[in-house]
C-alpha cells in the first residue's frame, strides 16, 4: 500500500493501553488515519508514501488534549492577577465582559489561543464561552479538533443581551453545528451552580442529553462556592448537582476541588467526566483537587489550562509539570502523579472525556492521525532515559516541531503552516490597548 505520509526515525510514545514505547518508530498515514504503529523492519526506502517525516529522533506522541478553556478569553490575558476568584469574575472580567467582548475580539481571541496551542502541541481543545458561533468559525479555519460549548448563565452575557434566551441561544448553536464539520463537535456550557439557577441548569442538562452532546460545568472550584451551596441547599456542590440529575457519563465536571469522599462515590458512580486545571487553581487560591483518588476511583480525569485570563498561558506542558509536582507536595508522596498518568491525563484520558478517546489520544490503528513531534536536540532534553518523563518534567511547549491533525500537516520545523501569527498577535495587541485604555 501506499500511504499518504510517514514519520519514522522517531521515539514513539504510543499511549495505547500497553503505554508502549517504541524507540525506532514508524507511523504510517492515508487519508487522515493511522494505518501502521510499529518498530521500523526496513530501509525507509522499502516503504512508500507521498511523503517521509523524519523525525530525527524525537518524540512521536499524541497531540495533546487541552480539555478546558476559554480561548476568547486570552484578550484578558494578565488583565486582573493576584486577586480572589469572587473579586477577579465580578469587579473585573464580567465588567471587562460587557465592555470588550464582541464578534470580532471573540474572533481575535480565538485565533490568538488557536496559534498559541498549536505551536505547543495541543490538537484538541475544549471551550466554553459566548458568541460560540464566532469561536466556531475561527476554529475551523485553524484546523484544530474542538468540542465547543455554548456559554448559559442567568445573567446578560455577550451575545445573550436576555438570560431568558440563554438556553435557547445554546440549542440553536448546537443544531447549527452538529456534524457540519468532522473535527468540530459542539457543546453546552453552563458557567456555575452558583451562577446559573436550578431551573436552568436542569433545562440546560435535559437539552444536552437530548441533542446527545457533552454538558460542561464549573462545579465545587472554590470555598466559597461550597459553602454558598452548602448553606443554601444543605449539600456539597456535587451532591446538588446530583439532585437535580446532572450528573452521567455526558456531564464534565471542570475544576472539582472542593470534592471529599462522598462527592468522589457520586462522581464515579454517575461515570461523571472531571477536568482538572492546576494552574488556574493554584493562581486563584482555589485549592488543590483530590485527582490521585479520583483517578484511584476510577474516574476519567482529563487536564485542561482554563483561560489565558486565569492561567494565564495555554502550555500543556507546563500543565502537566505543574500537575505531577503540585500532588507530590500536597501528598508528600513522591510517587503520586507518576509521568505516565500526567501523560494519559492529556491524551487519552482527557479525550475520554470530552467524548472523543475512540477516535483519538492513543497512537493507534484505525485512530485519527492527531500527532506531534518533539524536537529533543535541545540542552534542557539531553539525555534521554525515559520519554515520558521526559515529557512532563523537561519538554516545553516551544520544543514542539510538527503537529498534524487527522493526517494533515499544521505545523512544520516549529512554522505554522497556513496561520499568519504575526498578523494575529497584532490584532490581538490592538484589542489590549483599547482594553487597557478603557479599562476604568
Amino acid at each position: 500500500m501506499k500511504f499518504d505520509r510517514i514519520i519514522y526515525n522517531g521515539i514513539i510514545v504510543t499511549v495505547n493501553p500497553d503505554f508502549d514505547i517504541i524507540d525506532d518508530g514508524i507511523i504510517c498515514i492515508k487519508d487522515g488515519v493511522i494505518h501502521c504503529v510499529e518498530t521500523r523492519k526496513h530501509d525507509i526506502s522499502k516503504y512508500l508514501a507521498d511523503e517521509y517525516v523524519n523525525a530525527d529522533g524525537g518524540i512521536v506522541m499524541p497531540g495533546l488534549v487541552n480539555a478546558h478553556t476559554h480561548l476568547a478569553m486570552s484578550i484578558f490575558r494578565g488583565l486582573a492577577d493576584d486577586i480572589p476568584l469572587s473579586v477577579w469574575l465580578n469587579d473585573h472580567i464580567f465588567p471587562a465582559e460587557q465592555k470588550h467582548i464582541s464578534p470580532e475580539t471573540v474572533r481575535i481571541g480565538t485565533l490568538l489561543s488557536c496559534a498559541e496551542m498549536l505551536l505547543s502541541g495541543t490538537t484538541t481543545c475544549c471551550d466554553g464561552y459566548f458568541y460560540e458561533d464566532i469561536v466556531a468559525k475561527a476554529v475551523h479555519e485553524t484546523g484544530l479538533r474542538a468540542v465547543l460549548a455554548q456559554g448559559v448563565i442567568d445573567f446578560p452575557a455577550p451575545g445573550v443581551p436576555d438570560p431568558k434566551q440563554n438556553i435557547e441561544t445554546a440549542m440553536a448553536f448546537v443544531e447549527k453545528w452538529k456534524n457540519r464539520y468532522p473535527l468540530l463537535t459542539p457543546s453546552i456550557f453552563c458557567h456555575s451552580p452558583y451562577t446559573c439557577s436550578a431551573e436552568t441548569l436542569q433545562k440546560s442538562k435535559q437539552a444536552a442529553d437530548e441533542l446527545g452532546v457533552r454538558f460542561q460545568i464549573h462545579v465545587a472550584e472554590t470555598k466559597s462556592e461550597f459553602e454558598q451551596i452548602k448553606a443554601e441547599h444543605g449539600v456539597s456542590p456535587v451532591k446538588y448537582l446530583d439532585t437535580l440529575g446532572l450528573l452521567n457519563e455526558n456531564t464534565i465536571a471542570v475544576h472539582a476541588v472542593w470534592v471529599g469522599e462522598d462527592d468522589i462515590k457520586l462522581l464515579f458512580k454517575n461515570r461523571v467526566n472531571v477536568i482538572h486545571t492546576p494552574e488556574s487553581n493554584m493562581k486563584l487560591a482555589s485549592g488543590v483537587s483530590p485527582v490521585p483518588e479520583m483517578i484511584a476511583h476510577g474516574i476519567t480525569v482529563g487536564l485542561g489550562t482554563d483561560g489565558c485570563a486565569s492561567n494565564n498561558n495555554l502550555d500543556l506542558f507546563a500543565e502537566m509539570d505543574s500537575a505531577a509536582k503540585l500532588h507530590k507536595v500536597f501528598t508528600k508522596d513522591p510517587t503520586v502523579m507518576d509521568a505516565k498518568t500526567v501523560v494519559k491525563m492529556v491524551t487519552i484520558e482527557g479525550a475520554k472525556a470530552i467524548g472523543a478517546g475512540d477516535v483519538i489520544g492513543s497512537l493507534e490503528p484505525g485512530k485519527q492521525a492527531d500527532l506531534i513531534i518533539i524536537d529533543i536536540h535541545k540542552p534542557h532534553l539531553t539525555p534521554i532515559y525515559h520519554p515520558e518523563s521526559h515529557v512532563v518534567y523537561a519538554a516545553q511547549g516551544s520544543d514542539v516541531r510538527d503537529v498534524f491533525v487527522a493526517g494533515k500537516a499544521l505545523l512544520r520545523n516549529h512554522e505554522p503552516v497556513c496561520l499568519d501569527v504575526k498578523e494575529i498577535m497584532k490584532q490581538a495587541a490592538a484589542v489590549g490597548s483599547v482594553v487597557k485604555k478603557n479599562r476604568h
